[in-house]
């Protein structure tokens, strides 16, 4: 029981740590708008976003141990209010990273033109580590404001906006969870139920690629061409974070259902 407690506590670490940086994902917009640097932006996040898909990397077998000790054990009705901390884990992990949102785009905009001072990512984690760079960081903290958000312009941003990026978040933070719930309460083929955990996240990745993400380029392009203000941008990535957040909160809601879907799923494929 102890073992599971921590591989249960490694699985909270490592999901809040995933979502932290997906939050900070939005905010890229914003840094590239600022520095005028879109994609190179977008290229340097992409080292940051290594540390999530690492993150994810240990998560995924820690999760499925942890799962298979509870089958084992006959522990699998404990399993259900481990998966409810997972998913709090994102909301808060989601949080965290929205309130470092400010710091990061001040961060990240200074690293942004570091970077094409430097010409490329080992001459710039060189220079932070010999120059003392890393001091200068915290003169770029600063603290959320609420305050600030009565600068933007939400009116002028598409509500869609706001309701689909809170589903395809709750469905997107549920998919492998609730594959591999659903797979704990049909042990026996829990193989299937876990793969169809792809079918869930896939359906999640193509709604935000065909939804949202192309919206969310348009808005900042028009604003990089002056067509808008800068302020629409910032609204809409306010409007973006909100719906993640809130759709972690709504995923407690429909994980059980999701899970019994699958569930009614794996037993209609193995028939």
């Amino acid at each position: 029981m102890e073992e599971n407690m921590g591989r249960l506590f490694a699985v909270i670490i490592f999901t809040a740590t995933i979502h932290a940086i997906d939050t900070l994902s939005y905010s890229v917009r914003i840094a590239g708008i600022k520095t005028k640097r879109l994609a190179m932006a977008l290229s340097l996040f992409n080292i940051i976003v290594l540390i999530s898909r690492t993150a994810n990397m240990i998560q995924a077998p820690l999760l499925g141990s942890m799962v298979d000790k509870a089958i084992a054990q006959g522990q699998v009705s404990l399993l259900l209010k481990g998966f409810r901390m997972i998913i709090f884990s994102a909301t808060v992990g989601s949080i965290v990273g929205a309130a470092m949102i400010p710091s990061f785009v001040e961060i990240f905009s200074r690293g942004i033109i570091a970077f094409e001072r430097a010409g490329s990512v080992p001459v710039l984690i060189s220079n932070a580590v010999y120059r003392g760079s890393f001091k200068k960081i915290k003169e770029s903290f600063k603290k959320p404001r609420i305050s600030l958000l009565k600068r933007y312009c939400f009116d002028k941003i598409p509500p869609t906006f706001l309701i689909l990026n809170l589903i395809i978040t709750s469905v997107s933070t549920i998919g492998v969870l609730s594959a591999i719930y659903a797979g704990a309460l049909l042990p026996d083929y829990r193989i299937t139920a876990s793969q169809l955990s792809g079918i869930i996240n896939g359906t999640a990745t193509i709604l935000l690629a065909v939804l949202v993400d192309p919206q969310a380029a348009m808005i900042t392009d028009q604003t990089l061409q002056g067509i808008r203000e800068r302020q629409e941008a910032n609204a809409m990535v306010v409007l973006l974070i909100t719906g993640k957040i809130f759709g972690t909160l709504l995923s407690q809601l429909i994980f059980l259902p999701a899970s019994k879907i699958v569930v009614l799923l794996t037993t209609f494929l193995v028939k």
